[in-house]
């Protein structure tokens, strides 16, 4: 009769790290993940979409020493297929499911802290704050912005000053079997995927439980471009899970739809009636001001591109919601996802 040894006695965890196009970020990534197998077994699925560039090549390169490491195609090439297909291929015995993001960069003891509170909580989810932090140049500005009330609109994950229960957060773990009997993501999203499942969880009696003691380190874009880009999706997704769900939008979520209208509006009655040009020279001047102040105060020049990083984000996500909005008005309560599993 074979005796089980102490690894063999630790409880299995789940990690799924969606990845496309990472080459940059995956190493970084696995490595700090790699660290968390001291309370746990670790099955780390990496969930490719199809990236053309050296991350799958990474990745097999680590896994030939690490057998914890597994990479997996995902044809769907979303985040969100991605987490869901972890969901089903997971070992039958893995219980929680923690999602990991390869622009992250995970401390020590993180995946025994979310998961003793998971457990502590008996909540179905936890969710952790998000520190965005830049490494040189526009990066850092785009990070100051993202980390600022300007920026977030004061969000709990994104302030994580206390451990409660939420609505929303960033999304860590899940008990893996609550996460497949709701559905898991809503494959059609591209963003905004987990707000989404957070009102169709807790609609089915979950709860959220935003743990500030594990704070997760995001590495953001490096330019406008790529930054405008990811917050029109970030606007759309928003407003399609407004509208999938008939819920009214918070003010913080409204106020970049408005500073969009109002800046546009001021500019086609400029023409006609120049003080109208106030509005947007206002705005500009509260976010590049905003952005100099930054960067006198913490002695560092490329935080003045905090101000134009914030105004990037408002226009990209209010310009995103309202087309979605045009887009999906007449989707309203479109069916709920069948089972990930």
């Amino acid at each position: 009769m074979s005796v089980a040894t102490p690894a063999q006695e630790r409880e299995l965890i789940t990690l799924a790290v969606p990845v496309l196009n990472e080459e940059h970020y995956i190493g970084p990534c696995l490595e700090s993940l790699l660290t968390q197998g001291d309370t746990y077994r670790l099955e780390i699925l990496v969930l490719d979409g199809g990236s053309h560039d050296r991350t799958a090549g990474i990745v097999r390169a680590m896994a030939a020493t690490h057998p914890e490491i597994r990479l997996v195609e995902n044809p769907a090439r979303l985040q969100s297929a991605a987490v869901n297909l972890a969901a089903r291929v997971a070992a039958h015995e893995s219980r929680v499911l923690l999602r990991a993001d390869a622009h992250a960069w995970y401390p020590p003891g993180f995946v025994t802290g979310v998961v003793a509170a998971l457990r502590a909580q008996e909540a179905t989810s936890v969710v952790v704050p998000m520190l965005t932090l830049g490494r040189e140049g526009m990066q850092r500005g785009i990070a100051a912005a993202q980390n600022s009330r300007l920026g977030n609109g004061g969000s709990a994950h994104r302030l994580g000053r206390r451990s409660e229960w939420v609505d929303h957060g960033h999304h860590a773990a899940f008990d893996r079997a609550f996460f497949l009997s709701v559905g898991g993501y809503d494959e059609s999203f591209t963003h905004n995927e987990d707000a989404e499942l957070d009102h169709r969880a807790r609609a089915a009696g979950g709860r959220i439980w935003l743990c500030a003691d594990h704070p997760v380190t995001y590495f953001p874009r490096k330019d406008l471009a790529s930054l405008a880009r990811q917050y029109m999706k970030h606007g759309a997704g928003r407003a399609r899970t407004l509208l999938k769900h008939r819920l009214r939008p918070k003010p913080r979520q409204m106020a970049p739809v408005i500073a969009l209208l109002g800046n546009v509006a001021a500019l086609l009655v400029a023409p006609f009636w120049l003080p109208a040009l106030l509005v947007p020279a206002l705005y500009a001047a509260l976010c590049l001001g905003w952005g100099g102040w930054l960067a006198f105060r913490r002695r560092d020049p490329w935080l003045a591109a905090a101000g134009p990083a914030a105004m990037v984000m408002h226009m990209a996500w209010g310009l995103g919601f309202l087309r979605s909005l045009l887009r999906h008005r007449g989707q309203r309560g479109f069916p709920v996802p069948a089972s990930a599993g």
